[in-house]
């Protein structure tokens, strides 16, 4: 179990040229199609690699993601906590601090 942990994580005997590979730090070859992180910049042979590929509009994607989600979460607590204040499991206590 701890290899495939090890494995999906990327670190173990998986360390080359400076890269780790796994599903957190994925690294594929050929076409430019992903690659997240690079420590190394030149091949074995002293070539100077290529420049990453760079994802376009990546802010605006993680945004187009992240809004609508954080407003479906803030709705179902919201709902959540009506559900609880109506059947008086949870009540917030009010303070009147009339000293």
């Amino acid at each position: 179990m701890a290899a495939v942990g090890r494995f999906l994580l990327g670190i173990g005997g998986s360390l080359r040229a400076g890269v780790t590979r796994g599903l957190l730090n994925p690294h594929i070859k050929a076409g430019g199609q992903f690659n997240s992180s690079r420590k190394v910049v030149m091949s074995k042979s002293g070539a100077i690699l290529p420049k990453p590929v760079k994802t376009p509009f990546g802010l605006m994607k993680v945004f187009i993601v992240v809004i609508p989600f954080l407003y479906m979460g803030t709705q179902i607590s919201k709902s959540f906590a009506s559900l609880l204040e109506e059947h008086d499991i949870f009540v917030p206590v009010d303070d009147d601090d009339d000293d």
